[in-house]
Formats: C-alpha cells, sequence, structure tokens
C-alpha cells in the first residue's frame, strides 16, 4: 500500500487552502466572491480554475480602482454570480482539455454584484445589477487576445469606468 497522496487529494487541498485565503487586498477595492465557487453559473472548468479566475478578476477590478478611485474613497465589491463568456466543449481527443468556445450567442459574459462606494462614512453609491456584453465578441484588440478573462475584464472595466467613475446610473 502506498503511503503518497492520491493527486485528486493533493488537488483538493490545494483548492481548499486557496478558498480559505482573503481574495481581497488592502487598498480603495475591496472584492469578495461566494465561499464554494460551485454556487456561480460558470466559474471555470474545476476548483482551481475558479479560484484562477477569481483572483483575477479580483486583481482587475483593485487594478481599476488604484488607477481611477480618488485618495480616501473606497469600493467594496460583492460577485453574487459569475458565468464567464463562451461554454465549455468536451474534448475530441482524451489528450486534450476542455475548450471554451464563444459564438456570441448566449453565451455572452454575466457577472451579477453588489457594490458600495464610500467615502469615510459617507456611501456615494451603491447597487445590484448584473453587468454584463451582448457584444463582447465584436470588440477591437484593446486587451490582448492571450490576456485571460479579456472579455470579463473589458466588460468589468466598462462598468467601473460608467458606475463608478462617471456615477452614471444603470440603464433601465
Amino acid at each position: 500500500m502506498s503511503l503518497r497522496p492520491k493527486p485528486i487529494a493533493v488537488a483538493i487541498a490545494a483548492v481548499a487552502a486557496a478558498c480559505a485565503l482573503p481574495v481581497h487586498a488592502a487598498g480603495p477595492v475591496d472584492v469578495s466572491f461566494l465561499p464554494d465557487p460551485r454556487q456561480y453559473t460558470d466559474p471555470g472548468r474545476d476548483p482551481a480554475d475558479a479560484v484562477r479566475n477569481e483572483q483575477t478578476l479580483a486583481r482587475h477590478l483593485q487594478g481599476l480602482g488604484a488607477r481611477w478611485l480618488p485618495d480616501g474613497q473606497q469600493l467594496r465589491v460583492e460577485v453574487l454570480d459569475l458565468d464567464l463568456s463562451g461554454s465549455l466543449r468536451p474534448p475530441r481527443h482524451a489528450a486534450i482539455d476542455e475548450v471554451r468556445i464563444s459564438r456570441g450567442g448566449a453565451d455572452v459574459p454575466r457577472v451579477k454584484l453588489r457594490y458600495t462606494l464610500s467615502e469615510g462614512d459617507r456611501v456615494l453609491a451603491s447597487g445590484e445589477e448584473t453587468v454584463t456584453d451582448l457584444n463582447y465578441l465584436r470588440h477591437g484588440a484593446d486587451i490582448g487576445l492571450d490576456e485571460p478573462l479579456r472579455t470579463e475584464k473589458r466588460m468589468l472595466e466598462g462598468w467601473f469606468k460608467a458606475r463608478i467613475v462617471e456615477r452614471r446610473p444603470a440603464a433601465g
């Protein structure tokens, strides 16, 4: 009998440890996610991918805050649902990982979030909304083609500019 841990047990332990770490960092933008990524519509192909995606999106939002939030303002974002662009397709060959296919139909990126923008004890803006980009395949190459989650990043940047920087109300 082997005393070496099975690869799946090591992977599960790594994901659990990553989930226990805070996704947000000190600074003007605090981002939180649901405790179990499986609660999301489409967070990624597996738990480890989901954690990487959460960390990527949190870092992106924090970077937007560092670039555009004035000193003294704080933004809190709670991600309530995540549905990445495209859909996963099983591989045709066993040696190939699943492939994410983007067709521009019902596979649009979608992030449901709740946010609060504050300055000290004063709330400047808050809301809960679903951010989506119906034209996500029609944008130019403003974000590199090899950039992870480029459509989601572009979409969240547009939301950040409109709702947080310019303080435009949600349409509808």
